[in-house]
């Protein structure tokens, strides 16, 4: 469905729900509006089930844009096992613990575990980038196992340490740079996501698979032990 959000934004909704194709799929539309080099695009924002797109009104009318997009979007729908298979697989190194994911035991605790249990049910999963936001390089991935759902805190901390992993109901994410934050931590990432001159690592309609480290490992990687 397209429809108008104001005078110079269309809305693209592919789907009523949140599935796990999605990501691929606007990832792909997402790219190939951007190649087919639209004189009149001024911006895309992709989210979990649409993708909005910004358009300058002196340059085209929404009937012209409407037009022009529902192309793409027919030639996509015969594309979409290709996306599926072209989608990048990104893996992030964690090291799951009480000192980098204050949460855990507190996890393990609520859905009857122990916590290697919650870090093998977390790793064992690989999930799709669907949203980027919040913060830049703050990537919302699902969907975690149901049995480690976790609701948000109801006070969120005032700091967060970047690199940290947390769940919130059944998404799961990286805090990319220090920030306040009230997902539930259950270990922390080396890796950087994000940084002024690259930008994000991650992009919605990636696969990302964590692995589980050691601390001498996490420590090698450069990773920190902050509070």
């Amino acid at each position: 469905m397209i429809e108008p959000v104001s005078e110079d934004t269309i809305l693209i909704t592919l789907a009523p729900a949140i599935d796990d194709t999605l990501p691929a799929r606007i990832a792909s539309l997402v790219d190939s509006i951007r190649r087919a080099g639209f004189h009149w695009l001024v911006d895309m924002v992709p989210s979990y089930t649409t993708l909005m797109v910004v358009y300058d009104p002196m340059l085209i009318d929404f009937r012209q844009v409407t037009a022009e997009l529902r192309l793409i979007i027919h030639r996509l729908s015969t594309q979409a096992h290709t996306a599926e298979l072209k989608s990048r697989l990104v893996e992030l190194p964690v090291y799951y613990s009480a000192e980098t994911g204050p949460d855990l035991p507190w996890l393990a605790s609520e859905s009857g575990l122990d916590c290697e249990e919650v870090i093998r049910r977390h790793s064992s999963v690989e999930y799709r980038v669907h949203a980027l936001g919040f913060a830049p390089g703050f990537a919302f991935m699902g969907q975690v196992d149901p049995s480690i759902a976790a609701p948000r805190k109801t006070t969120p901390r005032k700091q967060v340490p970047a690199g940290s992993v947390g769940i919130a109901n059944r998404q799961t994410a990286v805090y990319p740079q220090v920030s306040p934050g009230g997902w539930q931590l259950i270990g922390r990432c080396p890796t950087r996501l994000f940084d002024p001159t690259n930008l994000s690592l991650l992009k919605v309609g990636d696969r990302v698979r964590f692995t589980p480290i050691s601390r001498e490992a996490f420590l090698a990687a450069g990773g920190e032990l902050i509070s």
